[in-house]
C-alpha cells in the first residue's frame, strides 16, 4: 500500500487544520503589511491639502515623516487589534462547506460563490468593525496621546462613548464588503494555495487592484467615521457612508476619496505571496503529522 502524497493529505485535511493554517497565514500577512496600513490611515485622515510636518505628499513622504517625528515603532502601533481579529475572521470560511452541503454540490459555482461571499462579508463586518475602530484610533496621530494600548483604548471608548460606539463605521464596512464580495477573491481559493503559480499571483494582484479601486472611497469614509470620538448631543461630520462620501468630495474634491489608494495597492503583491507561502507551509506541516 502506497502512502498518501503531501498534496493528497492537504486535500483530505479537516476544516480545523485549514482554519489554523489560515489564521497563521493571516497573522503573518498582518505583520508584513501593517506599516503600509498605518501609512494608508494617516493619509486617509488628512483633511484637505496640508504642508509641513503635518501633511503628506505621498506614501514615501508619509513613511519618512512618521519615522522622523513619531518614531519607527509607530508603524506597528495598534497591531494587536488586527492580529486578534484574524482568528475570528477565519470563522467566516465555513460558509462555503455549509452551503455546499445544503445545496448538495461538491463544486463552488458562481451563484454559490456570490452567496458565500455575501454571507462571509456580512459576518466579517460584525467581527471586524470593533477591531478596526480600535486600530484606527491607535494609528491616528491626533489621538495617539489618549490611549496607552489596545485594552485602554477599548475601555475608554466603551466607557466614554458607550459599547455601541465600537460599531461606528459598521454601515460603511458593510457597503465596502458588499462591493468586495462582487469581486473574485483568489486568496480564498484552495486552488491558489495548491498551484502556487505566478499566474495566480498576477490574477490576484489584478483582481485586488480592481476591487480596491471600487472600495477605496468607502474605506476613506470608514476611517473618518471611526477616528472621531462620539460626543453626546453633538452632530458628527461623518456618520453615514453615502452622505460622508458627498462631504469629502464637496470639501476636498473627488480625488480625496482615493486617499491612501497607492498604499492599499502596494500591499497586494507581497500580501498574496506571504499568504500563499505561509498557508501552504502550515498545511504541509499539518499534513505530515496528521
Amino acid at each position: 500500500m502506497t502512502s498518501k502524497s503531501s498534496s493528497e493529505k492537504v486535500t483530505a485535511l479537516p476544516f480545523r487544520y485549514q482554519f489554523a493554517a489560515g489564521a497563521v497565514a493571516g497573522i503573518s500577512e498582518v505583520v508584513e503589511r501593517y506599516p503600509l496600513d498605518v501609512v494608508k490611515t494617516h493619509i486617509q485622515l488628512q483633511h484637505g491639502v496640508m504642508s509641513g510636518n503635518d501633511g503628506y505628499s505621498g506614501v514615501l513622504d508619509c513613511f519618512r515623516k512618521i519615522i522622523r517625528h513619531e518614531g519607527i515603532s509607530r508603524l506597528y502601533r495598534g497591531t494587536t487589534a488586527p492580529i486578534l481579529m484574524e482568528v475570528p475572521k477565519r470563522l467566516t470560511d465555513f460558509f462555503g462547506p455549509i452551503y455546499q452541503r445544503i445545496f448538495a454540490t461538491h463544486t463552488m459555482n458562481q451563484p454559490l460563490a456570490v452567496l458565500t461571499g455575501a454571507s462571509a462579508g456580512a459576518t466579517d463586518s460584525f467581527v471586524v468593525v470593533p477591531f478596526e475602530l480600535l486600530k484606527i484610533r491607535l494609528q491616528d496621530k491626533s489621538s495617539a496621546a489618549r490611549y496607552n494600548g489596545l485594552t485602554e483604548c477599548l475601555l475608554k471608548v466603551a466607557r466614554h462613548e458607550g459599547p455601541l460606539a465600537l460599531y461606528n463605521g459598521l454601515e460603511a464596512t458593510l457597503w465596502r464588503h458588499i462591493v468586495r464580495a462582487q469581486m473574485p477573491d483568489p486568496t480564498r481559493s484552495p486552488n491558489l494555495f495548491r498551484q502556487k503559480t505566478l499566474n495566480d499571483l498576477a490574477a490576484s494582484f489584478v483582481g485586488g487592484v480592481f476591487g480596491t479601486t471600487l472600495d477605496t472611497p468607502l474605506d476613506v469614509v470608514k476611517s473618518r467615521i471611526q477616528s472621531v470620538a462620539k460626543v453626546a448631543g453633538a452632530k458628527q461630520k461623518y456618520e453615514w457612508a453615502w452622505p460622508s462620501l458627498a462631504v469629502v468630495a464637496r470639501e476636498e474634491g473627488f480625488r480625496a476619496l482615493y486617499k491612501g489608494y497607492l498604499a492599499k495597492v502596494l500591499r497586494f503583491g507581497p500580501d498574496d505571496g506571504v499568504l500563499v507561502l505561509v498557508y501552504s507551509a502550515v498545511l504541509d506541516l499539518l499534513a505530515s503529522v496528521a
